[in-house]
C-alpha cells in the first residue's frame, strides 16, 4: 500500500538500540493531515490525493482557499499532492503518523537551508588558491575560468559563486526507527533536508 503524510521537522536526536548501538534520528511531527482532494483517472487522467496540514482559523484563509477546502471540512495552511495508486482514502479522511510503522522505508522531501550568495569554496567544495607570493590578494576566488585564446569565453556549466540553498531535495530510503502516536512523531534514521520547523513530505520509498 502506498502511504504518505505531511509533517514538520523538529530537529535531530539519537536512539539507543538494545545492543547499545547509537542511531542518529530526525524527529518529524507527522500529521494529523486531512484528505482535501482526490484525483481520479476518469476525471483528471491520473490517481492522486491532496493532503492538508496544520489547522488555522478560517479568518486566515481567503475565499478561494475556503471554497477549495469546503468539501473536506478542513481549514489547513499547507497542501501537497501525492501520487498514490489504489488509495482507498476519501475526501475528509484523517491521516495520522501511525500510517507508518517501525521498519518501514520512506523518502523525505524538504527545502534545504538558505545560505544566501555564496562563494565557490562553500557552494561547490573547490580548493582555495595557494598561500604564496604572487597569488592573491584574494585566496578564495574562482581562479582560472579557461584559456584566453580559444574559446575566449566562459563555457556553460562553469561552477561560479551564486545563490546557495533553498532547493527541493529528496532523501531516499530512510528507515523508520520509531513511531509515537501519542506525541504524533516519526523518528527517521539519518538527516533530512530543511531547517527546524520546516515542512517536509514523507512517503513510502519508491526504489526500495
Amino acid at each position: 500500500m502506498n502511504k504518505a503524510i505531511i509533517g514538520k521537522k523538529l530537529g535531530m536526536s539519537q536512539v539507543f538500540q538494545p545492543d547499545g548501538t547509537m542511531v542518529p534520528v530526525t524527529v518529524i511531527q507527522a500529521g494529523p493531515c486531512t484528505v482535501t482532494q482526490k484525483k481520479t483517472v476518469e476525471r483528471d487522467g491520473y490517481e492522486a490525493i491532496q493532503l492538508g496540514y496544520e489547522e488555522v482559523p478560517e479568518r486566515k484563509l481567503n475565499k478561494p482557499q475556503l471554497g477549495h477546502l469546503k468539501p473536506s471540512g478542513a481549514t489547513v495552511k499547507h497542501l501537497h499532492e501525492f501520487k498514490l495508486d489504489n488509495c482507498q482514502l476519501k475526501v475528509g479522511a484523517r491521516v495520522e503518523c501511525d500510517v507508518f510503522a517501525a521498519g518501514d522505508y520512506v523518502d523525505v522531501t524538504g527545502i534545504t537551508k538558505g545560505h544566501g550568495f555564496t562563494g565557490v569554496i562553500k557552494r561547490w567544495n573547490q580548493h582555495r588558491l595557494k598561500e604564496t607570493h604572487g597569488v592573491g590578494p584574494v585566496h578564495r576566488e574562482v581562479g582560472s575560468m579557461g584559456p584566453i585564446s580559444s574559446p575566449s569565453r566562459v563555457m556553460p556549466g562553469k561552477n561560479l559563486p551564486g545563490h546557495y540553498g533553498v532547493e527541493q531535495v529528496t532523501v531516499l530510503n530512510l528507515s523508520v526507527v520509531k513511531v509515537d502516536k501519542e506525541l504524533g512523531v516519526i523518528l527517521v534514521k539519518g538527516a533530512v533536508p530543511g531547517a527546524k520547523n520546516s515542512i517536509v513530505y514523507v512517503r513510502n520509498a519508491v526504489k526500495k
